[in-house]
C-alpha cells in the first residue's frame, strides 16, 4: 500500500497530469474566448459597447446546428475522436432545448451567442467542450449562422410575397369588369381597368419575386471552414461540410468568406426595393380612399380614428408601408456606408450589420402580411370610379378614330387637341361636340365619331399584350398564376 500511494503521489505529479489540472482550474473561470493575451479586466461600458446576444441569440439554433456540423467535420479528419463527437453533439443538443424551452440562462461574459452556447456546452459536457472550436474562427462562425438564419427567412418572406400577389390576381379576375380613370403626373389621363391597376402592382411585386429567387443561391454559400482568414489547417472537408448543412457551394475563397456581406446589403437592397413598390401601391391607395375620390374603402381592420375628429377614417396601415420605406432606406444607406471604409476580412464594423438586418427582415414580414391584408379587405365603388372618368380623357381616341382614317397621327393630335379647346371655350364636355363642330378641324370626321365617347371602348381597343382590354388583363392574370405555379418548386429549399 505503501508503494501505491507513492506511485499516485508520482502520477498527480507528472507534466500531463499538471497540464490537465490547470485546464480544468482555466475552464472554470470566467474567461473570454480571445482572453489569454491580456491581463487587465474590461471596462463594464466596454463589455456593453461590445456584446451582441441582445440581438444574435435569435440565431442560437442555427448556431447549434453549424456546431453540430462542425464537430463531424473534424471527426472525419481524426481530430477529434467519434466519442468526443458524440459527446459534443448530444451536448449541443441539450443546449438546444434550453434555447426552444426559452430555459438557457444567460451570464456575464456571455457577449454573443458563439459564446454563450460555447460555455454552456462545457457546463453541460465538460472540458471536451473546449475541442470543438479547433480551427474555427468566430469570423467564419458568425457568417455561417447568419447564412443559415437568413436563407430559412427568406423562404417565408417570399411565400408572403406570393400571398400578395395571389390575392392581387384574384381580385383582377373578380373585378375585371370595372373600368376608372388612369393618371399620369396624377392629372387624369385615361380609361383603364380596376384590375389593369391592380395588375400594374403586381407585376412590379413579380420582379421582387424573382430578385428574391436571384438572390437565394449567393445567401446559401458555405463560409464555415475558412477559419480567421487563411483558411483550415485540419483538412476539413469542406463541400462535405456544406451538403451536411445544407448548402449549395462553398465561399471559394477564405479571406473573401469572412469579410464578405453582400448577402446583407443584397437582402436590404431587396427589401428597400419592395417597400418602394409597396410605397407606392400604398399612395395610390391612399389618395383613392381619400374623400375627394372615394375610389376605394379599407376595411375597419387596418384604419384607425382621430382623437378629435369623430367623423375621421384613416389609412394608418398603407401610410405605415409608406413610412417604413422610408426607414428601411436609410438602413441600407447605413449599413453601405459602414461597409466602405473596412479593410480586407474582418472587422467588428461588421457587428453593425445584425440589427439592421434582421429588423430589415421583421419589418419585411410585418409589412407584407398587412398588405395581403389591406388588399383582401378593402372594397371598391365601381360607381365612384365610373364617375371620375371625364370625356376630356378620351381625347386620345379621338385622335386615334383620325388615324384610322388615314390621317397621321401627329396631325391627329393637334386636332384633337383643337376639340378640347374649343369644348373649354364653349364649356362643354368633348363629347357634347357634334360632327358639324368637328368637321371645321378636320373633314375627315364622320357620323360614327359618337362611337369614341365610351369609357368601356376605350379600355377594349388597348388589346395588346400587357393592355387593358378584359382579355388582356384576364391574359396577365394566367400568366402570373402560371409564373406562381412554374416557381412553386423553389419554395421547398429552406
Amino acid at each position: 500500500r505503501p508503494r501505491l500511494a507513492s506511485r499516485a503521489r508520482r502520477a498527480a505529479s507528472t507534466p500531463s497530469r499538471r497540464r490537465g489540472a490547470r485546464f480544468v482550474a482555466m475552464a472554470a473561470e470566467k474567461k473570454k474566448l480571445w482572453g489569454g493575451r491580456f491581463s487587465e479586466d474590461i471596462d463594464p461600458l466596454m463589455e456593453k459597447f461590445n456584446e451582441s446576444l441582445s440581438f444574435d441569440r435569435r440565431m442560437a439554433q442555427e448556431d447549434i446546428r453549424g456546431s453540430m456540423g462542425y464537430a463531424r467535420a473534424l471527426a472525419k479528419t481524426g481530430i477529434i475522436t467519434d466519442d468526443e463527437r458524440d459527446a459534443l453533439i448530444e451536448g449541443l443538443g441539450k443546449v438546444a432545448e434550453e434555447w426552444a424551452a426559452d430555459a438557457f440562462e444567460v451570464k456575464d461574459g456571455d457577449e454573443d451567442i458563439h459564446t454563450a452556447n460555447e460555455r454552456r456546452l462545457g457546463e453541460v459536457i465538460g472540458t471536451v467542450a473546449g475541442k470543438l472550436h479547433t480551427g474555427r474562427s468566430r469570423n467564419d462562425q458568425v457568417a455561417t449562422d447568419t447564412r443559415m438564419w437568413l436563407r430559412a427567412q427568406l423562404v417565408v418572406l417570399r411565400g408572403y410575397l406570393r400571398e400578395l400577389i395571389a390575392v392581387a390576381c384574384d381580385r383582377a379576375e373578380r373585378e375585371v369588369d370595372v373600368v376608372m380613370p388612369g393618371f399620369t403626373h396624377l392629372q387624369s389621363a385615361q380609361t383603364v381597368r380596376w384590375s389593369h391597376w391592380l395588375l400594374s402592382h403586381a407585376a412590379a411585386w413579380q420582379r421582387d419575386d424573382m430578385r428574391l429567387a436571384d438572390l437565394a443561391p449567393r445567401v446559401n454559400t458555405l463560409p464555415l471552414g475558412s477559419g480567421a482568414l487563411a483558411g483550415n489547417p485540419f483538412g476539413v472537408d469542406r463541400q462535405a461540410l456544406a451538403s451536411d448543412l445544407g448548402f449549395e457551394r462553398v465561399c471559394p475563397n477564405s479571406m473573401d468568406a469572412v469579410s464578405d456581406r453582400d448577402y446583407v446589403a443584397e437582402t436590404m437592397f431587396w427589401a428597400s426595393t419592395t417597400m418602394i413598390h409597396l410605397s407606392r401601391w400604398s399612395e395610390d391607395l391612399i389618395i383613392y380612399s381619400s374623400g375627394q375620390f372615394g375610389m376605394v374603402k379599407l376595411s375597419d381592420a387596418y384604419s384607425t380614428g382621430s382623437s378629435l375628429m369623430p367623423q375621421k377614417k384613416n389609412p394608418d396601415a398603407l401610410e405605415l408601408l409608406r413610412g417604413k420605406a422610408g426607414r428601411l432606406l436609410g438602413t441600407l444607406t447605413g449599413f453601405m456606408a459602414v461597409m466602405k471604409g473596412t479593410p480586407t476580412t474582418y472587422n467588428k464594423d461588421f457587428q453593425e450589420a445584425w440589427e439592421g438586418l434582421f429588423d430589415t427582415v421583421d419589418t419585411m414580414s410585418d409589412c407584407l402580411q398587412i398588405a395581403t391584408g389591406c388588399l383582401a379587405t378593402l372594397k371598391i365603388d365601381p360607381a365612384a370610379m365610373e364617375k371620375g372618368l371625364s370625356a376630356d380623357m378620351l381625347a386620345t381616341d379621338l385622335a386615334e378614330y383620325l388615324v384610322r382614317k388615314g390621317v397621321p397621327f401627329r396631325e391627329t393630335h393637334h386636332i384633337s387637341g383643337a376639340a378640347v379647346k374649343l369644348a373649354e371655350d364653349r364649356g362643354c364636355a368633348l363629347s357634347d361636340l357634334t360632327v358639324d363642330d368637328l368637321k371645321p378641324l378636320c373633314d375627315a370626321f364622320e357620323d360614327d365619331v359618337v362611337g369614341v365617347w365610351s369609357y368601356e371602348k376605350s379600355a377594349e381597343s388597348r388589346d395588346t399584350e400587357g393592355g387593358s382590354s378584359r382579355r388582356s388583363v384576364l391574359e396577365q392574370v394566367a400568366k402570373l398564376r402560371k409564373y406562381l405555379e412554374d416557381t412553386e418548386s423553389e419554395m421547398n429549399v429552406a
